[in-house]
């Protein structure tokens, strides 16, 4: 059975490799980017393209930037001496919308899964250690996801800085198993707001 012209298909095969999009999904998509007029989809195209030439890492924490620093890095008036350790920097988005965190972060790039092949060395922890042992850090807040690979990260990371500063982990509220960027701003917020010191 066909699938339309050869572009088409092309589209819709592209589309279902985006995370959460199916088949049907991408199909819908593809359709919706044919009937749409060409500035609107030339506009898509160009965004696509600027995302991926003009957006990096900040050289400090690795959060998404579009210079050598994202802009929380650039902002002298967050607190330098607390860093908030999370996975990815999409992680980053809902801390920021609880409005209760005004330090620094430290993206990791992932969590530790020996199954997955992913150890230290894969992900920033080094980094992380090198700002810490710099000095002037009073506390590390480590927000991994509450997920198996996430508890044991920050496990893992609260064992190699505990002797140089206070680390805490954030604390109930957020749902066991649950990725931080579903997590609603209020449950976010409790949760930040009642972290605690790992011992």
């Amino acid at each position: 059975m066909s699938e339309g012209p050869a572009p088409l298909s092309r589209l819709t095969a592209e589309l279902s490799q985006l995370p959460g999009i199916g088949r049907r999904t991408a199909q819908r998509l593809a359709f919706h980017i044919l009937r749409s007029d060409e500035a609107d989809a030339r506009s898509l195209a160009e965004a696509i393209v600027e995302v991926k030439q003009k957006v990096g890492l900040c050289e400090i924490c690795f959060n998404l930037s579009e210079g050598p620093l994202c802009r929380i890095c650039e902002d002298h008036s967050r607190d330098e001496t607390l860093i908030c350790v999370v996975e990815e920097p999409a992680d980053v988005i809902p801390i920021e919308r609880t409005h209760e965190y005004r330090g620094r972060y430290h993206v990791l790039g992932g969590a530790l899964s020996p199954i997955d092949g992913i150890d230290e060395g894969d992900l920033r922890i080094a980094e992380l250690r090198h700002r810490v042992a710099a000095g002037g850090i009073s506390e590390v807040i480590l927000a991994t996801n509450p997920t198996t690979t996430g508890e044991a990260t920050a496990m893992h990371i609260a064992d190699l800085i505990r002797s140089q500063t206070i680390v805490t982990r954030l604390a109930s509220g957020l749902p066991v198993g649950a990725d931080l960027e579903h997590a609603d701003e209020v449950t976010l917020g409790k949760a930040m707001a009642g972290r605690q010191v790992l011992s």
